[in-house]
């Protein structure tokens, strides 16, 4: 028998095979489960024979019920909290009940799984050391290019969610504000059947989407590299790639200019080849 608590219970992301053997017990002996919509989550239960009952905990419910949980976890109930799919409170419900589950002294236990932003920037092929996670931008492109520029200097690695009917519209932002050259992965479907994990600069990432509408469908994760630590504008680095480009190749270019400024090689190779592509236009 499990002790009582509030479990944060993380359950696949896509490929149900990823569910692990501890999650399917928790929630087979919860008392209770909080899911962020009973309707998409009785398939997963369903799917691993779990019958454990289960009520609606989303983002329009969660002050109302909080307090109803919590005096259900005082009485020493158990209950798990899940959320549509990944990791609960990474973008999901749950932050102002795990708040004051802390605050009442409830036990509160971790059951880690699939998330979306750790499998893509494990695979992204950028420096995972330090990274920061930004969710879901701003819908309406002032506001959006508004948080972009205060990001434009961040060095670690940026990680963005992004919906399909904007992720075009979000990476030419990304390319005005951060710069064409600066390298991203694009990562969609995570798990599932149509999978992608593509690395590129940010131009070269909004013109393969923008080649096969098909490629925008799915959910996307962003992952971006850091500015780079010299601080030189982009501005000036595509300044001087340009006047270097008129005389040596894109390698050659890109070498000098990444010992001229303490810049990346790779990073301003993918900033020339950009360059090179429009000034032959």
């Amino acid at each position: 028998m499990i002790s009582a608590g509030l479990y944060v219970v993380a359950t696949p992301i896509g490929n149900l095979d990823d569910m692990s053997v501890r999650a399917v017990r928790i929630l087979s002996e919860v008392d209770l489960i909080l899911a962020e919509d009973s309707r998409h989550s009785s398939k997963l239960l369903q799917h691993f024979g779990i019958h454990t009952p289960v009520q609606s905990f989303h983002e329009h419910n969660e002050q109302k019920l909080v307090t109803k949980i919590i005096e259900r976890l005082k009485s020493s109930q158990s209950i798990a909290l899940i959320s549509d799919a990944g990791t609960p409170l990474i973008n999901d419900p749950g932050y102002q009940l795990v708040v004051t589950a802390h605050e009442q002294g409830i036990r509160i236990i971790p059951v880690p799984g699939p998330s979306a932003l750790i499998s893509a920037l494990s695979a992204s092929g950028l420096p995972s050391d330090r990274f920061v996670y930004e969710g879901f931008l701003p819908n309406k492109k002032a506001a959006r290019q508004k948080r972009l520029a205060e990001l434009a200097e961040e060095q670690r690695t940026l990680i963005f969610y992004e919906v399909p009917h904007r992720i075009c519209a979000s990476l030419q932002d990304m390319v005005e504000v951060f710069g064409p050259g600066r390298i991203a992965t694009v990562a969609k479907e995570i798990t599932k059947h149509f999978e992608t994990i593509r690395k590129d600069s940010l131009a070269g990432s909004l013109q393969w989407l923008e080649e096969d509408p098909a490629r925008q469908k799915g959910e996307f994760v962003l992952i971006v590299h850091g500015a780079n630590q010299s601080g030189s504008d982009e501005t000036e680095t595509a300044r001087v790639l340009k006047i270097l480009l008129r005389s040596m190749s894109v390698k050659e270019a890109a070498s000098t200019a990444a010992e001229i400024l303490n810049d990346n090689k790779n990073r301003l190779y993918q900033l020339a080849l950009v360059i090179n592509k429009e000034q032959e236009k």
